[in-house]
């Protein structure tokens, strides 16, 4: 985005999920639940309630059950200065919080196993989020460590953007169209390599040397 009241929104064959469905084919039909400024658990005290992504979630599944695999990408907006919460906090107690809520709706077959966390690639400070993104940018890169530790002990499946994509470099959170596809095929490449019974997910990514949070299990499990 280049300017507040810019009304921005690439089409839907370029944004990720539609390059999901197009590498997917016929026999798979993808659902686009996209929501700008969406949290993972939490009211957003200036932009609105309905932004917050537990509330939603429950009944997004049972609108949609039985589904067959289910990709959760969120925690960027969590970033923001105002919510005031660490790496720890948003990639693993809030992720944990989503992957408890799907395994107990039953909405998904096979369960977690077939839930893939996608941890956002890390923001840049720039454009017209500077301010409002001010402390996100070493946070965002630790952010994969405790989701994939979420994921982890969960046993959902995980996918590090950041190995794929980069932000944009006008606004430093989202996406330019060349990088939805990449993460288009990213996840098409997770979801096709299963019928080849490989797992759905990455190789363990090492804790950045430059985060001053420590990596680990947190809360005793």
């Amino acid at each position: 985005m280049t300017a507040w009241n810019a009304d921005e929104r690439f089409d839907s064959q370029v944004r990720w999920p539609g390059v999901l469905r197009q590498r997917l084919g016929a026999d798979w039909h993808v659902i686009e639940e996209g929501l700008p400024g969406r949290t993972t658990v939490l009211d957003d005290p200036l932009e609105g309630r309905h932004l917050n992504g537990l509330d939603y979630l429950l009944p997004c599944l049972f609108s949609h059950r039985p589904l067959d695999r289910l990709v959760i990408m969120l925690g960027t907006n969590d970033l923001k200065d105002r919510f005031n919460l660490s790496a720890e906090e948003i990639g693993y107690f809030a992720i944990e919080r989503l992957l408890q809520v799907v395994s107990a709706s039953g909405c998904v077959r096979g369960g977690n196993q077939n839930v893939v966390i996608v941890c956002p690639p890390p923001v840049r400070r720039r454009g017209i989020f500077e301010r409002i993104f001010a402390q996100a940018e070493p946070k965002s890169n630790a952010l994969h460590v405790h989701m994939q530790a979420a994921a982890k002990n969960h046993r959902a499946q995980f996918l590090n953007a950041g190995r794929h994509v980069t932000s944009s470099d006008v606004d430093g959170i989202h996406l330019d169209a060349d990088q939805q596809v990449r993460l288009g095929h990213a996840i098409a490449d997770l979801f096709l390599a299963a019928h080849d019974d490989t797992p759905l997910i990455e190789p363990p990514t090492a804790f950045p040397a430059d985060s001053t949070a420590e990596p680990g299990i947190p809360g005793g499990h």
